[in-house]
């Protein structure tokens, strides 16, 4: 992580065969802790505007390497959304995280989502980045595309792939150079699978129930320009928020996938704007 400040202190815990990394900036008594959970391939500096934005402004931060990403080694035993949810309970019961709000980027996204369901008592709010709703049903033929979707990437050469992935993620240069550098520390079967398990967890039912919404303040976000997909996240996202009876839905202007990247300054006044609304309506 970029030291931004003193405050930030680096932790490990070892689970199902991987050590997971994590960084917690010092406790505020009175605020509420705000975990950043990064995409796939790419790992906690995604959000290193974010961590000192969100610090300066009075809260707790914390950001950590998914297993497998970053300085998260070896993958593990498996590699699922479900268990990456559950390491982050792990984190969050060691250090007695309560009142938290969840930020997560596409993949991080998808276990913001999962987080928020099994522990709405601990959730006190939600925003994504580039996310699809894991309620939405996709059609028989995007199931289909899905279920093949590792082969096709065992078919395309590999710098090719990880090229191709990379120049998604964003419309600057500095981002994508930063996904192409970040999903080179993925083996190459690392890389398929994480990728593999990040589209399951679109087209796998998530058993919440046919009725459930987010019942919390929930705020959607992407980058205008988001391209990842083929755009489906611009797509799908005006329907997701007209579905949520919660939710604020704000588009990144001149930014693509990683729109808090792209785009920090805008995105993070969206962010902060968000969680002081939660305060003032606390009141």
């Amino acid at each position: 992580m970029n030291n931004h400040c003193h405050d930030i202190k680096h932790h490990s815990l070892e689970r199902r065969g991987a050590k997971i990394h994590y960084w917690l900036t010092k406790h505020h008594s009175t605020a509420s802790t705000v975990i950043l959970t990064h995409g796939a391939s790419l790992d906690h500096r995604m959000f290193d505007t974010q961590v000192k934005v969100l610090h300066d402004a009075g809260y707790r931060v914390l950001t950590w390497d998914v297993r497998g990403h970053g300085l998260s080694k070896p993958l593990g035993e498996e590699f699922t959304v479900q268990i990456v949810v559950e390491d982050l309970e792990e984190i969050i019961h060691k250090h007695e995280l309560d009142e938290i709000i969840l930020v997560g980027h596409s993949f991080g996204g998808y276990v913001s989502q999962m987080l928020t369901f099994l522990r709405a008592g601990k959730v006190r709010a939600m925003a994504v980045i580039g996310c699809m709703d894991i309620m939405e049903v996709p059609s028989f033929g995007m199931r289909i595309a899905y279920r093949n979707m590792s082969r096709i990437f065992r078919m395309i050469p590999e710098s090719i792939l990880r090229k191709r992935f990379a120049e998604g993620m964003g419309i600057t240069e500095a981002v994508q150079n930063y996904a192409l550098n970040t999903n080179k520390q993925l083996t190459r079967d690392e890389f398929i699978e994480v990728m593999d398990v990040g589209v399951r967890a679109i087209y796998e039912d998530p058993l919440f129930g046919k009725e459930y919404f987010i019942q919390k303040p929930f705020l959607l976000t992407h980058g205008e320009k988001d391209s990842a997909e083929r755009g489906t996240f611009v797509k799908k996202a005006p329907d997701w928020a007209k579905r949520e009876l919660y939710c604020q839905y704000k588009v990144i202007p001149n930014a693509g996938h990683n729109a808090n990247q792209d785009n920090p300054d805008y995105f993070n006044g969206v962010l902060l704007k968000f969680i002081e609304n939660l305060n003032h309506n606390q009141k």
